[in-house]
């Protein structure tokens, strides 16, 4: 499998976040369980930036995937209070799974500087009643391949179903 992209160009999504104490032990240095955390928020934010919430789609039955294997290599300490810059790429879809890359670099510097962490999260669609396996949407690939090799944002309009699957469950008080 060829290594996580190392260069801040490589992504085209970045978000920032600032690193809490509480995600840091008595050094002040950050802990391992703090990159899953970062992790979830990259991945989180990557798919909003494309318009829909993985957890909405996922609770609408839509799509859900679970995590198949993690890789988390760290290259420098980060340290509390420091702002970092999350960035993110689909790395590869393939059937039933997803890469994601995630760099960390500090926020704000030098943009050839190297990252500080990689992290390469695999993904599977996945049924949770069921246990099996299942496909990644065709609207999921057609708005990740948009984005990554073009830079565009497709309208959800375009996918109506992922479109309905990404609107509020109805207040049950309300009916």
């Amino acid at each position: 499998m060829p290594e996580t992209a190392t260069n801040r160009g490589d992504y085209r999504f970045g978000v920032p976040v600032r690193v809490r104490w509480q995600e840091c032990d008595a050094q002040g240095i950050a802990f391992n369980g703090s990159y899953l955390g970062w992790l979830e928020v990259a991945q989180a934010e990557y798919f909003r930036n494309l318009g829909f919430s993985i957890y909405r789609v996922a609770a609408a039955g839509y799509f859900d995937s679970a995590v198949a294997k993690i890789t988390i290599e760290y290259k420098a300490p980060v340290r509390v209070d420091e702002m970092l810059d999350l960035r993110a790429r689909v790395a590869r879809i393939g059937n039933t799974s997803l890469i994601l890359e995630v760099a960390i670099f500090p926020e704000g510097e030098d943009p050839d500087r190297a990252p500080l962490t990689t992290i390469e999260s695999v993904y599977v669609g996945f049924h949770a009643d069921t246990g099996g396996t299942r496909p990644v949407p065709d609207a999921i690939r057609q708005l990740v391949h948009g984005w990554e090799t073009e830079g565009d944002i497709l309208p959800l309009a375009k996918f109506p179903e992922l479109a309905a699957a990404q609107q509020p469950p109805a207040d049950p008080q309300q009916s």
